[in-house]
């Protein structure tokens, strides 16, 4: 026991010491805070290195110069009136649909096209780049690895300390998982601090933080709407994952608002539609097109059709469709350097795309000509005991298109003749048909006299869920009216 408690002493008196040496003054915040494992100069290197991983990851950078260029004015414009004016700041705008923003250290700042078309005016990307800015110049980032960091030197003390009392081997790994968790993803606190630096440097340019609060309450609706779609409580893919909206910050952002005032406020609605206004919408085709219930992509001249009642979700890496029950479709392609490298499919199968699964058995099949195999497992997850098919499909020598069917046990059966469906429906498109597929855009319009939601609904090229697409992109709550003259956004293909 007293060896124990001489163990605690020392790991506190080590953490203590490295959290008071590497301690110093925010130039943002006026507060102390630790950031001894990352300097201003590796923020920088941190935040070039990781750049080329982003644009890979998030579809790369949307090809729209004038957009960009916008963006980036407005962006420099707030970076100007920050504590930290001299970071070489980047703004970049991501062709990616889903609805999101983020930071690198060292000046990176990333919007989605997705989240624009959310957008309503300047003032609202404005309040979410003030965000961004914001995180780099309290310099989050370094405070969370630098947490980490100690977090580990003191769990190494920790297993050192830990092996001379006595201590189980495995107690170490607990406690490691529970750190690494702690620090995944911005604190609360955090969170709270980018807002308020946020409110801070969009006033000091003109802007009135209401632009941040209304963007806040357009989140939650377009949270609502895809957690309607995907069937559950909730999403995971889009900025409210990142960056957790709950009530009490939209308390505080209405709280800032109404401290912050500003003469003449800057809105700019007619410029900011203008600019978005024929962008790309949803899917790009250099990533693939959902048309309904098909899949569609017109450089890699594939598609094949989900069933009924499941609605896709697609990400520049791989596309889900989510079912009844829960049940899903993952579909993605293998590494194109080592497809080539795969002699058997039924090999492959087990040891690479199922590893960790016990595949009972693998059958050969052919769809529409190409060679496939096909094997079955279960799984145990968080909703329970899950039946798994997977598929893989080769086409070209660098080529092995994969599919993997997940359901419930008690909707295997009910589900097998639909999935056998999909599997089937999987074919190659011929140049011709790959030319006829286009995206869909934002377009912007005025509405005339008789147009209502629900014909202007009629209009929208979106898969599912049309009226509420529509009131989602231009605020309309339930039961609000067009009117004539307004400008509005549709989606058009």
């Amino acid at each position: 026991m007293i060896l124990r408690t001489r163990n605690s002493v020392a790991l506190s008196f080590a953490v203590a010491l490295l959290l008071t040496s590497g301690c110093s003054t925010n130039k943002a915040t006026g507060e102390q805070s630790f950031t001894a494992f990352m300097s201003e100069e590796d923020e920088k290197r941190v935040g070039g290195e990781e750049h080329p991983k982003i644009l890979s990851q998030f579809g790369g950078e949307y090809k729209n110069e004038q957009l960009t260029s916008y963006v980036t004015s407005i962006g420099k414009k707030i970076a100007a009136v920050s504590e930290v004016p001299n970071l070489p700041y980047r703004f970049t705008v991501l062709n990616d649909e889903k609805v999101n923003a983020f930071a690198l250290p060292g000046g990176y700042v990333y919007i989605t096209r997705g989240l624009l078309a959310l957008a309503e005016n300047e003032a609202e990307m404005a309040g979410v780049l003030a965000h961004e800015v914001g995180h780099i110049t309290a310099r989050h980032t370094a405070q969370r690895y630098s947490t980490a960091m100690a977090t580990n030197i003191g769990l190494t003390v920790l297993g050192v300390l830990g092996s001379v009392a006595g201590l189980p081997s495995g107690l170490n790994q607990v406690v490691s998982l529970g750190a690494n968790a702690a620090v995944q993803g911005y604190s609360r606190s955090q969170e709270l601090q980018a807002d308020m630096l946020g409110v801070r440097y969009m006033t000091r340019v003109g802007y009135s933080p209401d632009g941040m609060t209304t963007f806040f309450k357009k989140l939650g609706a377009h949270t609502k709407l895809e957690a309607k779609m995907e069937g559950k409580g909730g999403v995971d893919h889009n900025i409210m994952s990142t960056h957790p909206r709950t009530e009490d910050r939209i308390t505080q952002a209405i709280d800032l608002a109404k401290a912050k005032t500003v003469s003449n406020p800057r809105v700019a609605s007619a410029e900011f539609l203008s600019h978005i206004d024929g962008m790309v919408f949803g899917d790009d085709p250099e990533q693939g097109v959902r048309k309904g219930r098909v899949f569609v992509h017109p450089s890699l001249r594939f598609r094949f059709e989900v069933p009924p009642e499941f609605v896709m979700f697609n990400a520049p890496t791989h596309l889900t469709a989510i079912g009844p029950g829960k049940s899903r479709i993952v579909f993605d392609m293998a590494d194109p350097k080592k497809a080539p490298e795969v002699r058997s499919l039924s090999r492959y199968l087990k040891t690479e795309y199922g590893k960790g699964l016990s595949i009972r058995g693998t059958d050969s099949l052919r769809v529409n000509g190409l060679d496939s195999v096909t094997g079955a497992s279960q799984l145990k997850t968080r909703d329970g005991i899950r039946d798994i098919r997977l598929i893989v499909i080769r086409g070209d020598d660098d080529e092995i298109f994969r599919f993997a069917f997940i359901t419930p046990t008690d909707r295997t059966e009910a589900l097998a003749v639909d999935l056998r469906r999909t599997t089937y429906s999987f074919r190659r498109i011929s140049a011709a048909e790959a030319a006829t597929i286009k995206p869909a855009h934002i377009k912007l319009i005025t509405v005339r006299r008789g147009d209502t939601i629900k014909s202007l609904a009629e209009r929208m090229t979106v898969q599912k869920y049309k009226e509420e697409w529509l009131r989602v992109l231009n605020a309309m709550p339930e039961g609000a009216e067009v009117r004539p003259g307004q400008k509005i956004k549709l989606v058009s293909g």
